[in-house]
């Protein structure tokens, strides 16, 4: 039972921890204000229930206290200290002491006005990062929802205002212990994953539903599942949640791939960080800062594709070795050498997968053409360049990809060196460098095929260089610069 408030004006939590005025209420605990009297600051103790008299709980809460006291990130409200307060020795109760935020909880915010997808995402990607590191640490929150989110302004111009996420599901824990099998299905019934409904095991994938719904209430300004308990609980069982048709693909492939019912068909919360950093990204505008990738119209880089036809045999043992170095650079299972023509790919090596050529429009090799730099696409389910793209959603079920253009000498993008795993996974930058290196060399295989046939050359076919296009200076001497394309 929870002692009278009255009974704590008197208590010195630690001989340290003075109670003051109750701040908030939850189902299993109580917030007061404190003041840390060893430091003079004021703290937020939260004071959960007391342990019933006869069991022998008290050592399994020192230890989950223990565990959490040690989180410390700046995505979630600090916790100071732990403890369990046996001032009365027949009612033991465990408390936790933390940091004191000030500010107003996501759940008022989303009464109070809608937010941009933009400052919904961000809002994502803080609690996303800060529930990776909780999850690196063997702690699932299991109670997220919009109450538990603060959002903190710092005041000043030039910082956004930033989600913290508090009230750890140390509840569940202590429901656990508390010995009753109906009280084990914890947390907030209107953001409970299935499993939770359902009492099975409970894992990471719960924060990344509960999450899902937090951000879809977001748009939505309205709960998902509301209801009484039992209904609210029991009704994810038999509908899915309604994903707005009016939000971008981007969002809508998140949150439905957040959202599934079967856990271990939600993408991990690592690959929703990245979704959302894509997100902030794109509408940031970072792309439209850069300079604009000179314009190559496709017949004069068609021409340049033409000049090497007749040269270059699909399956040559030089392609065939770039190939599988790209794979042993990115340790992944598929790699291709693909030439963009006007409506396919072809491919002229394709170590990992029987595909030698593709309808254009069905690749990602047009994009990496269209923007004339690498792509680096981490979860492809998830990217909006891809997640809608059939080699994504259909049977072949890519999942990463990473595309280098092989250009002419003279800056045409003639094709596209590119790795694929089945798994979402990221490549680091000597990786990527390494890639590029490797589509280098393959320019210089094609000049090299080309220059072997000399009595076949037309000049006639060779194109033009764009204006401002810069040509590789040594272009002519492909052995000289890269021997090992001999």
């Amino acid at each position: 039972m929870e002692r009278p408030y009255g009974s704590y004006a008197e208590v010195l939590l630690k001989q340290r921890y003075r109670p003051g005025g109750v701040i908030g209420r939850g189902g299993m605990s109580t917030v007061y204000r404190a003041r840390d009297e060893f430091l003079g600051r004021d703290v937020a103790l939260k004071l959960f229930g007391a342990i019933p008299a006869g069991t022998d709980s008290a050592p399994v809460f020192s230890a989950e206290l223990r565990m959490l006291a040690g989180l410390n990130h700046h995505g979630i409200v600090t916790l100071l200290d732990a403890g369990i307060d046996d001032s009365l020795p027949d009612e033991p109760h465990p408390y936790l002491i933390m940091e004191l935020v000030t500010g107003t909880d996501l759940e008022k915010a989303i009464a109070a006005g809608g937010f941009s997808a933009r400052g919904i995402a961000e809002i994502g990607y803080d609690l996303a990062e800060a529930l990776e590191y909780v999850h690196s640490r063997g702690v699932v929150h299991r109670d997220l929802k919009p109450s538990n989110v603060l959002l903190v302004d710092y005041g000043a111009n030039t910082l956004r205002t930033r989600a913290r996420l508090t009230d750890f599901g140390i509840a569940f824990d202590a429901a656990a212990a508390l010995g009753p099998e109906e009280t084990n299905t914890t947390g907030t019934a209107a953001y409970l994953s299935p499993e939770q409904v359902l009492r099975d095991l409970v894992g990471p994938a719960s924060d990344v539903y509960a999450l899902g719904l937090v951000l879809l209430e977001c748009f939505t300004r309205h709960v998902e599942y509301p209801g009484d308990p039992s209904a609210s609980a029991v009704s994810r069982l038999k509908t899915d949640p309604s994903v707005p048709d009016t939000l971008t693909s981007a969002w809508r492939s998140l949150l439905t791939a957040m959202l599934r019912r079967d856990p271990a068909a939600r993408p991990p919360m690592r690959d929703v960080l990245l979704a959302l950093r894509q997100i902030i990204v794109d509408d940031s505008g970072r792309h439209r800062s850069r300079p604009e990738p000179i314009r190559i119209d496709e017949p004069t880089r068609m021409a340049a594709v033409r000049r090497y036809e007749p040269y270059v045999e699909a399956g040559h043992p030089a392609f065939e070795r770039v190939a599988n170095i790209a794979r042993r650079i990115a340790d992944v299972p598929v790699a291709s050498i693909g030439i963009a023509h006007e409506d396919e790919v072809r491919f002229l090596a394709h170590p990992g997968t029987d595909i030698d050529r593709l309808p254009r429009d069905e690749t990602l090799c047009s994009g990496v053409i269209a923007d004339d730099e690498p792509w680096v696409v981490e979860n492809c389910a998830l990217d909006p360049r891809s997640s809608e793209n059939t080699l994504v959603t259909g049977e072949f079920g890519m999942r990463f990809y990473v595309g280098v253009p092989v250009r002419s000498p003279e800056g045409f993008v003639v094709g596209v060196l590119s790795v694929i795993d089945f798994t979402p996974r990221t490549m680091s930058d000597e990786q990527l460098a390494s890639l590029v290196d490797l589509a280098s060399v393959l320019t210089d295989e094609l000049e090299l095929q080309v220059a072997i046939h000399p009595a076949e050359a037309d000049p006639e076919t060779l194109p033009e260089p764009s204006a401002g296009a810069e040509p590789i200076a040594d272009s002519a001497t492909p052995v000289l610069r890269f021997p090992q394309a001999v």
